[in-house]
């Protein structure tokens, strides 16, 4: 449902949704912190300034007192996190993403609900370093190539690199899009998937705008200043189908090669999300995957661009991927094959 078209549709079905999907026990007590963290965290001033600038997160119209409420106890997420998770650092943007939680799910589900999330999905951009998130964005320039030469090879003479994605990625598209509507339901999307969803996302937005970025002046500011302004009026459900139709064809194992050529690959979750590599002792998710994928398409049709192919139920395939998140321990207890069917090039890039 997460990954259909529309979604989770309410917040009263995502604060039901979210928790299974991050496996994340409800009827556990939130964390707590009986220290003065706002008097001992180095990174309270940096939170402060960040949520006092998020004004344009909250719903308009929005009595004041409420909004100040919200960002005290957004404050107070992001602190007592920190606090509970010392080897995390944090970045601007972080907040973004918080923010969207604790609209959604209340400031005690949405503490339990980010900590998972931070140790997951966007633990490596708390690392000390940019290191891995700059990896992670050299992902992006191969997904393009795999799809549309032409455009990669004109954003390459153009040098504009992949900066301009920054805080699509980081935010999970929280800080570029004005709409809440809209944030959420990608935050349905990359919840039910693969760690590294925002990335093919962002590679689908990019790939949407080809003729705007061909008609452009082939330079980096040009392009780079197009690129970073996101349209508010994107065929959002069109793209997300795009999305998983592009992690099915081109799976993050098939673009390692490409982007250690561009940074030297570290240690990152998108490789070590015990959720995603866990298969059953009798399928391996990439090659059903993959099976299924090149069963949908006509002998002719399978060397055409993924983007024009006939819609197919890949919302399917999508979910045998999403479910895994949702067997969590289970799982853990029925199989230890995922490095079985990883590429033997992706167990180097990621001993």
């Amino acid at each position: 449902m997460a990954i259909s078209e529309g979604g989770l549709l309410t917040d009263e079905i995502r604060q039901k949704v979210w928790p299974k999907l991050l496996n994340v026990n409800t009827n556990d007590p939130p964390p707590i912190s009986g220290k003065d963290l706002r008097q001992m965290s180095k990174d309270y001033q940096q939170v402060l300034l960040d949520v006092r600038r998020s004004l344009r997160r909250f719903p308009p119209g929005m009595p004041e007192e409420q909004r100040e409420g919200l960002q005290e106890e957004l404050i107070d997420i992001i602190l007592l996190i920190l606090e509970r998770n010392p080897q995390l650092h944090y970045y601007q943007g972080y907040h973004d993403i918080v923010v969207t939680f604790l609209l959604v799910v209340g400031e005690g589900l949405a503490t339990s609900l980010v900590e998972k999330l931070s140790t997951h999905h966007l633990r490596d951009f708390m690392d000390p370093t940019m290191d891995n998130t700059k990896h992670i964005l050299n992902c992006l320039m191969p997904i393009i190539d795999q799809v549309n030469p032409e455009l990669h090879d004109f954003m390459q003479s153009a040098e504009v690199g992949t900066i301009f994605a920054l805080s699509w990625l980081i935010t999970w598209f929280g800080h570029v899009l004005s709409d809440f509507r809209h944030v959420v339901r990608l935050y349905d999307f990359f919840l039910a998937c693969h760690p590294l969803m925002p990335i093919y996302f962002a590679a689908v937005i990019v790939l949407h705008r080809e003729q705007e970025v061909l008609d452009c002046d082939c330079d980096m500011a040009s392009v780079h200043h197009l690129l970073s302004q996101i349209p508010q009026d994107l065929p959002y459900e069109t793209l997300i189908s795009r999305a998983g139709d592009l992690f099915v064809q081109f799976p993050p194992s098939k673009l390692a090669l490409d982007a250690a050529a561009q940074q030297q690959a570290e240690r990152t979750a998108a490789s070590t999300f015990k959720d995603f590599e866990l298969a059953s002792a009798q399928q391996r998710p990439d090659t059903v995957l993959r099976q299924r994928f090149r069963g949908l398409l006509r002998p002719e049709e399978r060397t055409k661009d993924v983007l024009t192919k006939p819609r197919t139920n890949h919302f399917v395939k999508l979910a045998v991927m999403g479910l895994t998140v949702a067997l969590g321990a289970a799982a853990l207890a029925v199989v230890k094959s995922a490095l079985e069917w990883a590429p033997k090039f992706q167990l180097q890039l990621f001993p």
